[in-house]
């Protein structure tokens, strides 16, 4: 039986599929809104640390009946399964989501940038220019300026620091986890706390731990490669809207600032939170992503 909804106070959320797809071993799994419209604009939606494709629940909900929403889980991350001996660096994580996208026939997309989304999906833009159709970029760091003293004293640790593992590791736990989504919010009861439960749950998996460790250890070639995402911001000056929590720990407010530099015509919005700006301030991001979406050409 089909029931027709029409209420003038109900939101219809989307449709929405949950799926697998194998690419080089890895079993990805990803999360995609089902659109009204089968041309309906692709946003590409790349998570971040600790998280997974759950974290855009509530935005896929609000823009998938209108826009086509895909957001898969990394290896060593959610419900992607990997094999043992993948290895974890941030080049393989990108060979994994340009193999994901190939699989979906996706051939032009705006991108979603959220902490490791930047790295992941700026990696994706120098392979592939002529499929990025623009960029949202959400507390998703691409420039020095944008790392605070603790960011960058983390980014510097290699295995043979000393201590450098056990401060790691300390990050893997539930206070920590819970820290990032309450830390900088203005109103900590707007979080729910399945976020910070469920992004636990994955982390305590065989195996997930040693995989972030690597991760943390690879963060500072990105940190090397931030010429190279300028450059290319300069080269393509692609459509940007910049929604950014100004409480972030990691990555405070300059670096929302700076993508100014390189894509002057950039939109800015700064929101009074920390780093998973999703989180409590859905209602004013979501509205500012269904716009840009209708500007950019996918």
């Amino acid at each position: 039986m089909t029931v027709s909804v029409d209420h003038p106070r109900i939101s219809v959320p989307a449709r929405t599929a949950h799926r697998y797809v194998e690419v080089d071993g890895v079993k990805v799994f990803y999360r995609e809104s089902l659109p009204e419209r089968s041309d309906a604009p692709v946003l590409l939606l790349l998570h971040g640390f600790p998280s997974a494709s759950h974290q855009f629940r509530r935005l896929i909900d609000s823009l998938g009946r209108h826009y086509r929403l895909i957001a898969p889980d990394y290896p060593g991350f959610g419900h992607t399964r990997a094999p043992e001996d993948f290895t974890y660096s941030f080049d393989r994580l990108t060979d994994v989501v340009e193999g994901f996208t190939e699989r979906l026939g996706l051939t032009r997309y705006a991108m979603y940038l959220f902490d490791f989304g930047a790295p992941v999906g700026f990696r994706l833009a120098l392979r592939h220019p002529e499929r990025v159709a623009g960029l949202v970029v959400q507390n998703g760091n691409a420039y020095l300026e944008g790392l605070s003293d603790e960011a960058r004293a983390f980014t510097a640790l290699t295995p043979e620091t000393p201590g450098a593992e056990s401060t790691i590791l300390d990050l893997f736990t539930l206070a920590a986890t819970r820290a990032q989504y309450e830390g900088g919010t203005a109103e900590p009861a707007l979080v729910a706390p399945e976020g910070w439960l469920l992004d636990q749950h994955f982390l305590d998996r065989p195996g997930r731990k040693q995989a972030q460790l690597a991760l943390a250890y690879d963060y500072k070639s990105n940190l090397a490669a931030y010429p190279a995402w300028q450059a290319w911001l300069r080269e393509h000056r692609p459509p940007t809207l910049i929604t950014w929590g100004t409480g972030d720990p990691f990555f405070p407010e300059p670096g929302a600032r700076a993508y100014l530099i390189d894509v002057p015509e950039a939109e800015l919005h700064l929101f009074r939170t920390g780093h998973f700006a999703l989180e409590d301030h859905l209602p004013e991001i979501a509205p500012l992503v269904a716009r840009f979406l209708d500007r950019v050409r996918t």
